[in-house]
């Protein structure tokens, strides 16, 4: 699941049906007729649900952007499928986030256990099993290293997922623990 707008997930080839995208995307519209989802290369401008100008190729209904704005409801099969994903998981690994944004803040708190990457403290450091201080750029490249993972970037274009072949150990982590990583 993700809180950003950025599209990340879905440029690297992550199926929407996989991931709920719970603030919606800046490279989105939606049909407001039929629902089909336009997912492109570029910002289709607008926020909170304005028409961009574009017609869908479907049924030939309107296109609007589909960023919230701060008044606006998580969209409710986004948020569904993001308590259902948190509850059947044995580990959340939270990225870069300050866990301060309501109702979505509190998902990891669901999972089993759940670790924190992030530079400053948030609310629920006490409750996470492990903290880590540091960038996310660099603690996930030192992860993907220790998966043997480098070179993924080039992977990801002619595989259809680089991951599959990790395991990760089920052993349950006893204590609260939060330890600084820096870059230099």
């Amino acid at each position: 699941m993700t809180q950003s707008i950025d599209g990340l997930h879905s440029h690297f080839g992550l199926p929407r049906f996989k991931h709920s995208i719970l603030h919606r995307c800046v490279f989105t519209e939606k049909c407001e007729t039929c629902s089909t989802e336009y997912f492109h290369d570029f910002d289709v401008g607008g926020l909170c649900f304005q028409t961009t100008g574009r017609i869908c190729i479907h049924c030939h209904g309107q296109l609007r952007d589909t960023v919230l704005d701060w008044e606006d409801e998580l969209p409710e099969e986004d948020w569904s499928m993001a308590q259902v994903q948190c509850d059947q998981a044995d580990l959340v690994i939270t990225l870069g986030t300050s866990l301060r944004i309501e109702p979505a803040g509190s998902l990891p708190l669901r999972a089993k256990q759940f670790v924190i990457v992030n530079l400053q403290p948030t609310p629920y450091d006490g409750n996470a099993a492990f903290v880590i201080r540091g960038k996310v750029d660099y603690v996930m490249g030192q992860l993907m290293d220790y998966l043997g993972l480098r070179g993924w970037e080039d992977d990801i274009k002619t595989t259809e997922t680089t991951m599959k072949n990790v395991v990760v150990s089920s052993s349950p982590i006893k204590t609260t623990t939060s330890i600084n990583i820096s870059s230099d």
